[in-house]
């Protein structure tokens, strides 16, 4: 919808309020508030999930151990992040590879307002430096791809047919011990039409890491949905999930030969790395946040 759209459904809402019936129907009554509260957001600015608590899955690209190893430290700067503003982080799944790098993590970040902060990060990221894998000690470029949706309250929110989904179901690697992990409960759900998957062990139950599962993939299509829709608006592909490869990235981090961390689409730069990666990001997510 344009400005002039919403404005027009906005003084529609507020003229029906305003009716000494409004209230005859309770449930419908609090639909069209929250309908009012998040056009007015949007009207501001402020995107529909934008005060939604984030899920952020990590993958490394190409390249093994250097690659894995960009994915772990990627996810220490969000941690780090989330630690310095005072959020709850809580694992939903994490494959790890055996010099504690990860091949792909997903973690939710525990606070209101969080997926509007963070959601710019979606994205390539690149890391320059000496790579600590090589006997040589060869400069290595790695790539990992940074996604964030929003965590959905209830699964409700985006409808997906029972027939779009394929189920499948795995010992836990998540809490509860060995009991647990006797039983099949972790979950991988494979969106047939858009081929997107969610994997998710870190629940107790198989019902609930399912439930889980379904909130996590309501994210993952409305964030693509949010793509598609800006695509056709701006005539022009958005995408920014597509390929992990040179050329793509968001945001490149360069140890060597000197230290820079430089932002692709907004131009910010700093030489101070290692504030970056102990998680000083503000000001990079301050200026994504005006290029919104």
């Amino acid at each position: 919808m344009n400005k002039d759209e919403i404005e027009q459904k906005i003084t529609a809402l507020e003229t029906a309020m305003a009716q000494p019936d409004f209230w005859s129907n309770k449930d419908l009554a609090q639909e069209k508030i929250r309908e009012l509260n998040e056009l007015k957001d949007e009207l501001a600015g402020v995107g529909k999930y934008d005060k939604s608590e984030a899920v952020v899955t990590i993958f490394a690209g190409a390249g093994g151990d250097d690659a894995e190893d960009w994915a772990r430290m990627l996810f220490e700067m969000y941690s780090h992040w989330a630690e310095n503003k005072g959020y709850q982080l809580y694992f939903i799944h994490k494959n790890e590879n055996d010099h504690g790098g990860y091949r792909n993590i997903t973690f939710e970040i525990q606070a209101n307002g969080v997926y509007g902060q963070l959601k710019n990060e979606s994205g390539v990221h690149r890391l320059v430096r000496i790579s600590p894998f090589n006997a040589k000690s060869l400069r290595h470029t790695s790539f990992a791809l940074v996604e964030v949706i929003p965590k959905f309250a209830k699964t409700g929110e985006i409808k997906i047919p029972e027939d779009d989904l394929k189920i499948e179901f795995a010992r836990s690697s998540g809490p509860g011990g060995q009991n647990v992990n006797k039983r099949e409960t972790a979950v991988r759900l494979v969106h047939l039409p858009t081929n997107i998957a969610v994997h998710v062990d870190s629940e107790r139950s198989q019902v609930q890491n399912r439930e889980k599962a379904m909130a996590i993939l309501s994210g993952k299509l409305y964030k693509k949905m949010e793509e598609d829709r800006l695509k056709k608006e701006k005539g022009m592909y958005v995408s920014k999930t597509t390929e992990i490869e040179w050329g793509s990235q968001i945001r490149s981090y360069v140890l060597h030969p000197y230290k820079m961390v430089k932002d692709h689409r907004t131009e910010v730069e700093t030489s101070d790395v290692d504030g970056v990666l102990e998680g000083q990001l503000d000001l990079f997510l301050e200026a994504e946040k005006e290029l919104s």
